[in-house]
């Protein structure tokens, strides 16, 4: 299985932006977790892109499906709340997709509740710090399975 995970944006400052609600982890630190958690379970490639560009995004998703990807784990960062363009290019891909947040995104700002991309993913994950998007790959690899 070949697995994109997307960030958006904001998300290259972990460590240094509002510990509170996202922990001290880094970025740098993320990848490293995730590079290490597929090599265990097997996945044939992982790859990583992260933007702070919405289109960037577009881009992402749109180059995981021409690229042959089987997944996508996504973190839209704020564009979680304002993007039918990220919407529009998961269902154009019809790759399965996870959602993906670290802090609990239902207990924050009323505003964080509303995700557009939600309506054309398999699932989400949020609250879970960084292990949330290890749980997105394996929501991606469980589905791979059946």
């Amino acid at each position: 299985m070949k697995l994109m995970i997307i960030n958006g944006p904001n998300l290259n400052m972990l460590g240094i932006r509002e510990p509170g609600h996202y922990g001290k982890g880094t970025y740098v630190e993320l990848v490293a977790l995730i590079e290490a958690y597929c090599k265990e379970k097997g996945v044939e490639e992982v790859d990583f892109y992260q933007s702070n560009h919405e289109g960037d995004l577009v881009d992402a998703i749109q180059g995981a499906y021409f690229k042959g990807f089987d997944g996508i784990v996504i973190n839209p960062g704020a564009y979680t709340h304002t993007s039918i363009a990220l919407l529009d290019a998961v269902k154009a891909t019809s790759l399965p997709t996870v959602e993906v947040h670290i802090s609990k995104v239902e207990e924050r700002e009323a505003f964080r509740r509303v995700s557009y991309i939600r309506a054309a993913c398999i699932g989400t994950v949020s609250g879970m710090g960084f292990a949330g998007y290890l749980r997105g790959i394996d929501m991606l690899l469980e589905r791979g399975e059946g």
